[in-house]
């Protein structure tokens, strides 16, 4: 059976623990080095520990807070849909540091692909509020991009092309 805490593992006992500890967190994805750290604590891994393998696993390019950032964003950006700001308050919470994060997002975040995102999640609701005031639609619409992160002036602009847009259509 499979031990649960490093609790009296001493040496190199206790360096294979933690190691074992990081390498199966990281069989399904990047994890980043801060979410390693975490996991690694509460097994009771003493942080030195932690620290000189968490060290190797990042010489050996296992751990790379950059690649991590890098794909989240895009999968977040993909799936969710989410805008800049949500993005950067989620690196945060993985453990990325500000700098990073705000390098990583310069990069792989443009205004446009955010217009873009934007609108897509608007066309996907927008069938959904079919026969409801505009008003309404308006309020609805730009409620799910705020949500998402998008700043009032990109969801009330895309909110109002879409809309438009669909009137154009009905006429």
């Amino acid at each position: 059976m499979a031990r649960r805490t490093a609790e009296g593992l001493t040496g190199t006992e206790l360096e294979e623990f933690a190691r074992t500890v990081a390498l199966d967190r990281l069989t399904d994805r990047d994890r980043s080095r801060a979410d390693l750290a975490t996991v690694m604590a509460k097994k009771a891994v003493p942080e030195e520990v932690a620290t000189a393998v968490l060290d190797r696993l990042e010489t050996v390019g296992l751990v790379d807070d950059e690649r991590f950032a890098r794909t989240w964003v895009e999968s977040r950006q993909r799936v969710k849909g989410l805008a800049r700001p949500a993005l950067a308050v989620e690196l945060r919470r993985q453990g990325i540091d500000d700098e990073l994060a705000r390098t990583v997002l310069d990069d792989e975040v443009d205004t446009d692909g955010e217009h873009q995102a934007a609108r897509q999640l608007v066309e996907r609701r927008l069938p959904s509020l079919r026969g409801l005031d505009r008003t309404v639609q308006m309020r609805r619409l730009a409620g799910l991009l705020a949500r998402k992160g998008y700043s009032s002036s990109v969801a009330f602009a895309v909110v109002r092309e879409a809309l438009d847009e669909a009137a154009d259509d009905i006429e």
